[in-house]
């Protein structure tokens, strides 16, 4: 039974708020969950019912949510300077401030940052800034970028081309001219008989076949995420990685990480970059840089190719492009993580202890593979266990159920496909994991139920 207020929520809702990647019509009929308050790792909705936010938002809220420390900052800044631009040769001081922490915090040769309002504009940044870089360089015909198929790289017009998401590129056009997408690290899905240790090298070697057919002198740069979150947490093997890098090594083609989901400690390194080992020459950030709690992202850029990007003009940027509030924000938001030991915290205790409990859920009927680095986690649910090669049919249904029953049961989580994913924040208790094993053994044991009365499991 819904509220009188959830129903007026409700109907205004769905009177004038186009969702993103919503089937309005559908979601219109059902009713919106509508969230009021967050605090800690907790949601609670227009009805009071309360939630554990295992997703911490959309992979963002990393310090958890309601932290006064983040509104204090942005008041004092909003009192100070609530806005100006970098424009027109200016900067202020929570940029500079901002731009010089971040090169602290990455590998020595990235030093320099060009500021974006998201994820999907920094990529987009990523495409004119790695043209223009080869441009800049005498190599006009080096435009290609190689991407992955089912990575995710945001929704913009240049962000869906280089993610390789077929259902993003059956609307609007997509994906524009110069983009390639080749194998994901996607063992459990696609390994077939081979070994996680032999697929890894198989997938990458994928893109140096990509490379060979297309031409390095063609080529301007490789974009992956270290982990594919979007595309259903996708770690890859331990020999993938390392296989990239050789054969990227001596190549003149760059190499850029899309940090933002792994960055700022969701591995349990401040850069899913600095878990596996990669040396990239550009990275994409946003979501952890600020917890969510105002809309930044940028590039990071090593030294090397700032160099170039510094000798004419690059005819880029954004009004918001490190806006003095939201650069605030993310300043506090790092001192959090530092001061708090938080991203120590993923790798050392609660990341380990979630973990465990993660893993042993591979036990149950319906799950085929529980994987977690840190605190980024997937579960595979499957049909007929332990096969890998059948799928339910109708993809996504079970997937969607289960994360319905989650919600249900005091647990958000997401669907991809049919698996269910998690992303907590970095502040989660003992207990509140505890809790979240708990709520999603339940969720499996419903689903589980429900998929035998559809006729979907025997």
């Amino acid at each position: 039974m819904i509220s009188n207020i959830t129903a007026d929520y409700r109907a205004r809702d769905a009177a004038h708020h186009l969702h993103p990647f919503s089937e309005m019509r559908a979601l219109n009929a059902e009713g919106s969950r509508v969230v009021v308050r967050g605090e800690g790792s907790w949601i609670w909705d227009s009805d009071g019912r309360r939630a554990l936010d295992g997703m911490s938002g959309l992979w963002c809220v990393n310090i958890g949510h309601g932290r006064r420390e983040i509104a204090a900052a942005v008041t004092r800044q909003m009192a100070e300077l609530s806005y100006t631009n970098t424009f027109f040769k200016s900067t202020h001081p929570p940029a500079i401030a901002l731009a010089e922490k971040i090169a602290t915090l990455t590998q020595p040769h990235l030093s320099h940052v060009f500021f974006t309002g998201s994820g999907s504009e920094a990529n987009d940044t990523v495409v004119r800034m790695v043209r223009h870089y080869w441009a800049e360089r005498g190599k006009p015909a080096k435009q290609v970028i190689i991407s992955r198929r089912n990575a995710y790289h945001g929704s913009t017009m240049a962000g869906a081309s280089l993610g390789g998401m077929k259902p993003m590129h059956a609307q609007g056009g997509l994906p524009i001219p110069g983009i390639v997408h080749r194998a994901q690290p996607y063992w459990f899905g696609e390994g077939g008989e081979m070994s996680p240790e032999e697929f890894g090298i198989a997938a990458a070697r994928d893109i140096e076949a990509a490379i060979e057919e297309i031409g390095e002198d063609n080529i301007a740069a490789f974009i992956a995420e270290p982990i594919q979150g979007a595309g259903g947490v996708i770690i890859p093997p331990e020999t993938y990685w390392p296989e990239i890098a050789r054969i990227l090594a001596g190549r003149e083609i760059l190499t850029v990480a899309d940090e933002v989901i792994c960055g700022f400690g969701r591995t349990g390194r401040w850069f899913g970059s600095d878990f596996f080992g990669i040396r990239p020459d550009l990275m994409s950030i946003a979501k952890g840089l600020s917890s969510g709690y105002l809309p930044i992202g940028g590039v990071v850029v090593s030294s090397a190719v700032a160099e170039v990007l510094s000798a004419n003009e690059f005819n880029h940027g954004f009004t918001y492009s490190a806006h003095p509030v939201c650069c605030a924000a993310a300043l506090e938001n790092l001192r959090i993580l530092e001061e708090e030991r938080l991203v120590d915290r993923v790798a050392e205790e609660i990341g380990p202890y979630l973990q465990r409990g993660w893993r042993a859920l591979a036990d149950h009927p319906l799950v085929g593979e529980a994987r977690m680095v840190g605190l980024i986690g997937a579960l595979e649910l499957v049909p007929d266990k332990p096969s890998r090669s059948v799928a339910f049919p109708d993809t996504g249904k079970v997937g969607t159920l289960a994360r319905d029953l989650s919600i249900a049961n005091g647990l958000v989580m997401r669907a991809v496909r049919d698996s269910l994913i998690i992303a907590p924040p970095f502040t989660l208790s003992f207990e509140e994991a505890d809790f979240l094993l708990a709520a999603a053994r339940k969720t499996l044991d419903d689903t589980l139920d429900a998929a035998r009365r559809l006729g979907l499991k025997a």
